[in-house]
């Protein structure tokens, strides 16, 4: 479904991602791990399409932009915006509703479902200001169903939200990877890694380990990730592709 080839990021005019190879299967449901500054957010975004490789590429078969959602961290989404939850929940219907349509029956009903499933019928008109960090994790997640992306890609989904709401959205997305969707996140708890995701790539701005979960998260690759991040030099020069 996605590849990566010899993909190398710079962020901000650091070197984020050397030379990274590998592939998320159709339905497979990874882990992205690392320590801070790891490149594990740039890739998400790369992945994406908002960020453009420095060298190699990013492969995505026969996918559209609309094929793939994508959920940042929450302290880049600017919530004094004056817009309600559900007219937040129907913006993710935009690649069924068009550049000039309006929201129809099923636009509706889809938002209504939505909103039910993560917990939040009856908060419709509630503006996005007035929610808690949980709630508008909830709101969002519920945009996430209504765009029925075949690539799901989470950016630290669970940061800083109460266990409960953590619980529910896990199974929002035990549920996507049972309907065959592809799902990529970036977590950074490692025992909820271990028991829910069964793939996991391990990155210290170059993989360390890209398999099953149990043959990457082991105390020798961690050690090893973290021996990297120490060592790092934020002033280092970009790393370029070599070219024959």
């Amino acid at each position: 479904m996605i590849r990566l080839d010899n993909l190398t990021l710079t962020y901000d005019r650091h070197p984020a991602v050397h030379h990274l190879s590998g592939e998320f299967c159709a339905g497979s449901l990874t882990a992205i791990v690392g320590p801070n500054g790891a490149g594990k957010s740039t890739l998400l975004k790369a992945i994406a399409g908002l960020l453009a490789p420095s060298s190699g590429k990013v492969e995505r078969s026969s996918l559209k932009k609309g094929d793939i959602a994508y959920l940042p961290q929450q302290a880049e989404i600017d919530r004094s915006f004056p817009l309600s939850v559900f007219d937040m929940v129907l913006m993710g219907r935009w690649k069924h509703i068009g550049s000039f349509g309006g929201a129809g029956k099923a636009d509706v009903h889809a938002a209504h479902h939505a909103l039910e499933a993560v917990g939040l019928a009856g908060f419709e008109r509630r503006m996005l200001h007035q929610l808690s960090a949980g709630q508008m994790q909830r709101v969002l997640f519920a945009r996430l169903m209504v765009q029925e992306s075949a690539v799901i890609l989470l950016d630290e989904p669970f940061n800083a939200i109460d266990a409960r709401t953590t619980a529910d959205l896990l199974a929002l997305v035990t549920r996507w990877h049972s309907e065959n969707r592809t799902v990529i996140a970036v977590l950074h708890d490692y025992e909820q890694v271990r028991a829910r995701f069964p793939e996991t790539l391990l990155m210290a701005r170059e993989c360390l380990g890209w398999g099953a979960t149990e043959t990457v998260l082991t105390p020798q690759n961690l050690l090893k990730a973290r021996a990297r991040s120490e060592a790092w030099d934020e002033d280092a020069p970009h790393c370029h592709q070599a070219v024959a």
